[in-house]
């Protein structure tokens, strides 16, 4: 592909994302995605067959990204509780920005009225961040660093000791202590009591 068919396929996602997360799905239009990216709308149908396309590959690029960032971590000298961190601190970063509790909200209506949406929004966002967590957590136990037996539920544990309510108070319009202070503490307490359940001696 060409470069200059690779930066249009980009101005046309980034695009998309700043409209999806600013409307969501139902509100959102492939005119003012087209305007915003400085498109056709043809181009778009050509690239991606349509706004549902459009928007599960948004979510799945936003996840393919924090997905490269934590399997740099893991594929490097890190230990298994600094991949772990690693993981948490990008996990809180993106429950706790603004624009994506707006977006949740907004997504959240929606999937009220048609389910479908939230299915697009689970399989090509959280489902592949439990997927990659997971990985990690089963290359673990082939280590012998972990003792479990169900890296998914193990993952879906993990995620909610680290996010705890925040993701609730947030989308409720609450307040809670964000801070990076407040993110590390949270995230060293979950995953230090997630070692202390699965670990083995070979972590100490």
């Amino acid at each position: 592909m060409r470069p200059s068919s690779l930066r249009k396929i980009d101005a046309i996602l980034d695009a998309a994302r700043q409209e999806f997360f600013a409307h969501g799905l139902g509100e959102a239009t492939i005119e003012a995605i087209a305007r915003r990216a400085d498109v056709s709308k043809v181009t778009i149908y050509n690239q991606f067959g349509g706004k549902d396309a459009l928007f599960s590959q948004v979510i799945h690029s936003e996840c393919q990204r924090m997905r490269g960032v934590i399997t740099a971590k893991a594929a490097g000298d890190a230990s298994l509780r600094e991949t772990l961190l690693s993981f948490g601190e990008v996990m809180l970063t993106m429950l706790t920005n603004a624009e994506v509790v707006r977006f949740e909200r907004i997504l959240a209506a929606e999937a009220g009225r048609d389910p479908k949406i939230g299915e697009r929004f689970l399989a090509s966002g959280p489902r592949v961040m439990r997927g990659t967590l997971a990985e990690i957590l089963a290359e673990a136990a082939e280590r012998g660093e972990l003792e479990l037996d169900d890296p998914e539920l193990a993952a879906e544990q993990l995620g909610a000791m680290i996010k705890g309510f925040l993701d609730v108070e947030l989308r409720f319009g609450q307040s809670p202590d964000v801070s990076a202070e407040a993110r590390s503490a949270r995230i060293e307490s979950a995953v230090d009591t997630f070692l202390r359940a699965y670990g083995t001696r070979t972590l100490a």
